[in-house]
């Protein structure tokens, strides 16, 4: 008879949210301590790393039978486990196709496959609706979707997705092909050359600053400044590729891109 794992270490916050989703939340022994969905979590499961850092010993010591990681950023923490005899899965979902593959893998590592299917489905639908409710729109904006400022960096796949499922048009998309954040760098300059309609801000871990944005030089002839189209979604609701992406993500950039529909006269 096959065992399922039983105390399962989430170096990032993803897992965390869909073990909680699945109902499998009591196999959960340690947790990232940048984990913020459910926030529950926080309060009843040990932190036992940071993103690119991990003690560990202590997770060691916590017996895992599992250790559920994410992308290259966290290999060093990988390999360590790995040498240290630990059962480990790197997750390393970029669009949302992998990221609803994610959920139904941790269902398949857990024995709730059919929880997991439930999930996704639902999820689907949610960007079926969002494309269908877009799909007739004459024109769609296009977005610049900032995820840090200083260099300024573009374009996450999920990211530009879903900005595409809520009916907008990422204004990079060349480069949302690139995995590291170092190939979607761009200019003041090229921003301004594109002329968005949306600006959208999400630097992980600190607070967008619209105003500075908007005082960037020679942005003030960008629509989106000129049209106070200047908007933030906070980085928990669309730079951690989990559930989140599809029940808070595309729900604020719906709200915003039909707020410029509706502004620019296209929606009655």
């Amino acid at each position: 008879m096959k065992q399922w794992p039983q105390r399962i270490v989430c170096l990032t916050t993803e897992t965390v949210e869909v073990l909680y989703l699945l109902g499998e939340q009591e196999r959960i022994v340690g947790i990232s301590g940048f984990t913020t969905r459910p926030p529950i979590a926080r309060k009843e499961k040990p932190k036992i790393s940071g993103f690119t850092s991990a003690n560990i010993d202590k997770i060691l010591a916590l017996d895992p039978d599992l250790v559920l990681c994410f992308s290259n950023l966290q290999a060093d923490i990988a390999a360590a486990l790995i040498k240290a005899g630990c059962q480990v899965h790197v997750f390393n979902q970029r669009s949302l196709a992998e990221t609803l593959q994610m959920i139904l893998t941790v269902g398949d590592l857990t024995g709730a496959r059919d929880k997991a299917q439930a999930l996704v489905a639902q999820y689907q639908s949610l960007l079926d609706a969002a494309r269908a409710q877009s799909a007739a729109w004459s024109r769609k904006p296009i977005v610049y979707f900032e995820e840090w400022d200083e260099p300024m960096l573009c374009s996450i796949r999920w990211a530009a997705e879903l900005i595409e499922a809520a009916g907008g048009q990422d204004c990079f998309p060349a480069l949302s092909r690139f995995h590291n954040a170092r190939d979607r760098q761009v200019s003041a300059e090229q921003v301004l050359a594109a002329q968005p309609d949306i600006i959208i801000g999400s630097w992980c871990g600190k607070k967008f600053q619209p105003e500075k944005v908007m005082a960037r030089a020679g942005w003030q002839a960008i629509p989106a400044v000129q049209h106070g189209h200047v908007y933030e979604i906070k980085s928990v609701d669309i730079l951690q590729p989990g559930p989140a992406l599809f029940t808070e993500g595309l729900a604020q950039l719906q709200t915003i891109i039909q707020r410029w529909q509706q502004q620019s006269g296209r929606l009655t």
